[in-house]
């Protein structure tokens, strides 16, 4: 390696660069090979020569025999699949998407996207501050991006100048409050059951609706929380039901909790009874909870999605004439949190039927219930 021949040098500037990337991650760059080596161990390093070695043979043949730009890319597939293991399939999906628009955004511009630079995604962070994009979502591909580089073992630092700066400049220029969905309040919700209750179509439809809204409602359910249940996470008992939780998107490694749902005085938007109901008519005892519909109205064993639960609420929201461009399936969840806090239910009352592990979310629904009951104005006389 020492010797001076090129090959020699080009391997010492392969070992280099693969000990400052982010899979090894040293706070300070390593910049010879006698110290990647004491701080490595010559174990490591024949592994890595030996790996680079291996991949500049793989190079030398024909592509009918190696085609290395395919392995590549089917290299960085299964890395985005080995993190549905550890993330969410919402999150994993957000992964795929933004490095696809970014590697879209560097293949029109004749950038490299994998590994990149600094000076690249902060051009392309300037792209997405052009266009009708909100700041969390462009910090959010900021993130994507970061993430691919590090599992395939590129350094990619999101922590440079160029990026930061940029980054706050846009900020400033676009502002950084969150426009968040619209929740989904009493109110509405009791005239949602009531159109429900009148439909004059089958029964079993009208059940199976009426449940999903009440009980996301009632339970402050994550839309993917409500859609997971099956009829074995339900338990009855005498002051209501318990529902196993078995994950959650604060509960990646299913560690699994119990939302507890009493009964309530009014029987029409009780999500208990209207659970026991929904059970009795679909004649579901095992599997999942909510289930798809084939055509004739006839249930099947598909669980719904949880873009279902969207629709759901869109849907209803029309039929009683209220605007619902701005309404989500977190609407159910971040109405119960709105309404128990206008109630005037405790903060920590409300975090443990959400599930929320950082009271910062939880007192912003807290500090918009109580907009006009805690008003100044309200104690001026005119």
């Amino acid at each position: 390696l020492t010797g001076g021949q090129d090959s020699g040098k080009q391997t010492i500037s392969k070992i280099l660069k693969i000990a400052n990337s982010a899979f090894f991650g040293f706070a300070t760059k390593i910049d010879n090979l006698k110290r990647a080596i004491s701080i490595m161990g010559t174990a490591q390093l024949h592994d890595l020569v030996l790996a680079s070695s291996t991949m500049d043979t793989f190079a030398k043949f024909p592509n009918d025999i190696a085609n290395m730009d395919k392995f590549w890319k089917k290299s960085e597939e299964e890395t985005i699949l080995n993190l549905k293991s550890s993330k969410s399939k919402n999150t994993i999906r957000a992964y795929k998407s933004d490095f696809h628009d970014f590697g879209l955004f560097c293949a029109k511009n004749g950038f490299k996207s994998l590994p990149s630079n600094p000076k690249t995604v902060s051009l392309y962070l300037s792209y997405l501050s052009t266009n009708d994009i909100k700041i969390s979502t462009i910090k959010r591909r900021l993130v994507s991006v970061g993430v691919v580089h590090k599992l395939k073992g590129h350094y990619l630092d999101t922590k440079h100048p160029s990026i930061i700066e940029n980054l706050m400049g846009i900020k400033r220029r676009k502002g950084i409050k969150q426009k968040g969905k619209k929740p989904l309040l009493i109110n509405d919700l009791k005239k949602i059951i009531k159109v429900i209750d009148q439909e004059n179509k089958n029964e079993i439809k009208v059940s199976r609706d009426r449940t999903i809204i009440l009980l996301g409602f009632g339970g402050g359910f994550r839309r993917h929380e409500l859609i997971s249940l099956d009829w074995e996470d339900l338990d009855f008992v005498n002051e209501g039901l318990k529902i196993n939780i078995k994950k959650s998107k604060t509960d990646q490694f299913g560690e699994g909790s119990i939302k507890a749902l009493p009964y309530f005085d009014d029987h029409r938007y009780c999500p208990v009874r209207s659970i026991q109901q929904w059970l009795r008519i679909s004649n579901i005892n095992t599997g999942p909870l909510f289930r798809k519909f084939y055509k004739g109205m006839k249930l099947s064993k598909i669980r719904l999605s949880d873009q279902s639960v969207a629709l759901l609420i869109k849907e209803y929201l029309n039929k009683i004439g209220v605007d619902n461009s701005n309404y989500s399936g977190h609407s159910l969840r971040s109405g119960f949190a709105t309404s128990a806090a206008e109630a005037g239910a405790e903060e920590r009352s409300i975090m443990a039927m959400t599930g929320h592990k950082s009271t910062e979310m939880v007192r912003r629904y807290i500090k918009e219930a109580n907009l006009f009951k805690n008003n100044a104005l309200n104690k001026l006389k005119f």
